[in-house]
């Protein structure tokens, strides 16, 4: 199975949870070790991805956001904390995503925020 949908699987896990509640365990149970990892890690760093998005989420609150929308920039956001990806490989697996399975607005709002989230944490040249 590609890493990319890997990625997207743990995107769904994630969304599932959210919006059924039902353990992430019982949804990754069979899962590869890559959705395993980005579903447990977002799952663990929650409020974490959810300070940072908010905060770079001009004029929108965390609960407003899209519940597949927030899945889908948790999940980024984790791999590029984490170093799992290049920056540019994160964000564009998670633009892609948006692209096939959110709303028609939702890959160029993910795309900003988290390009403002890596353009503020790169270190000045």
């Amino acid at each position: 199975m590609r890493r990319s949908d890997q990625r997207r699987d743990a995107v769904f896990a994630s969304y599932q949870r959210d919006v059924t509640g039902r353990p992430l365990e019982d949804l990754i149970a069979d899962a590869r070790p890559l959705t395993r990892e980005l579903a447990e890690g977002v799952d663990a760093e929650r409020e974490e991805l959810d300070e940072t998005i908010a905060a770079y989420a001009k004029g929108w609150t965390v609960d407003r956001i899209a519940p597949l929308d927030l899945n889908v920039m948790r999940v980024a956001l984790y791999e590029i904390e984490h170093e799992l990806a290049p920056v540019e490989v994160a964000i564009d697996e998670a633009v892609e995503i948006a692209k096939e399975y959110c709303g028609a607005d939702a890959p160029k709002f993910i795309n900003g925020i988290l390009g403002a989230i890596v353009r503020e944490r790169e270190p000045a040249q």
